[in-house]
């Protein structure tokens, strides 16, 4: 399957008789799949079949989408509702019964919501139906336009991850390498430091000092670390192989890394170590900030 991200754009407009009408579709990143809708008054209907379209097509990512509508060569009707205009002017006549003020007036009653309705002209039930079938129709096609785009990005985002876990190879066979983490250098390293103990104090057990240094030398080791890189590594290859909805797995594996390099900082009783562990936490920053794009 093709890796996807989670930004991406798409447009899509038609006319349906008298109904001119686009789609906007905006995709950002999200921990989950939420479609944030903006819908003309009227048209709340369209809403439940096009979730059910984005969440067929888009595993993960925040959708914005927006549907423009107008009519063509058709003029607005003004419509007063008498059913809310009877009910307003009889609380009005209780409260007045009530309270002694000042009538309202009938740019007052008329601005209350509800009481005045602007509607279209000869907004027929068959041709509203034909233009909501081919609107919902026209957001599939938006969806699957903006799908097209996230995998585009998907396969740029999928060559960048993969030349990250490269260098993190690279990084790892450094520090594998590393003249400071060769037993000769770590024992002459060790023995130095216990020739220094010794002349400045006779109290010094040597035999006692030699096995300390032995546990410090083991618990310095940074074998354990750059194994469980090699394995995370390999793990996150083998998931862009597969590719579909991994962003998750990858940014646990991210994680994984980062905390693999930071031990190996930690532990590190050599420069050059040392300064391959900082870099390797730059590279597995970068390879953290692009899985956030991957769905």
């Amino acid at each position: 399957m093709a890796l996807s991200s989670m930004t991406g754009f798409a447009r899509v407009s038609g006319l349906s008789g008298t109904y001119n009408w686009a789609w906007e579709l905006k995709s950002v990143n999200g921990k989950g799949l939420e479609l944030r809708l903006r819908l003309p008054p009227g048209w709340d209907a369209l809403e439940i079949p096009v979730r059910a379209q984005t969440k067929a097509a888009i595993a993960r990512g925040t959708i914005y989408g927006t549907l423009s509508l107008r009519r063509e060569g058709v003029g607005p009707a003004v419509r007063v509702n008498e059913p809310v205009l009877s009910a307003v002017l009889s609380t009005i006549r209780e409260i007045s019964l009530r309270i002694d003020a000042a009538p309202p007036s009938l740019d007052g009653i008329l601005a209350l919501k509800g009481v005045i309705e602007v509607i279209d002209e000869d907004a027929h039930d068959d041709a509203r139906r034909a233009a909501e079938t081919e609107i919902v129709d026209g957001f599939g096609r938006a969806v699957v336009e903006l799908s097209a785009m996230r995998r585009q990005e998907g396969e740029t985002l999928g060559r960048l991850l993969s030349l990250r876990l490269s260098e993190i190879e690279a990084l790892a066979a450094r520090a594998e390498a590393a003249p400071g983490r060769q037993p000769e250098a770590v024992r002459l390293r060790l023995s130095e430091q216990i020739a220094v103990l010794l002349d400045a104090s006779d109290r010094f057990d040597p035999d006692r000092l030699h096995q300390e240094a032995i546990l410090i030398a083991s618990k310095a080791d940074v074998r354990e670390e750059l194994d469980r890189l090699a394995a995370h590594v390999g793990q996150a290859r083998s998931l862009l192989a597969q590719g579909g909805a991994i962003g998750r797995k990858l940014d646990f594996l991210a994680q994984e890394l980062h905390r693999e390099a930071n031990t190996m900082c930690a532990k590190s009783n050599d420069v050059e170590l040392t300064q391959i562990g900082l870099e390797l936490k730059t590279v597995v920053e970068q390879f953290r900030e692009q899985v956030q794009n991957l769905e």
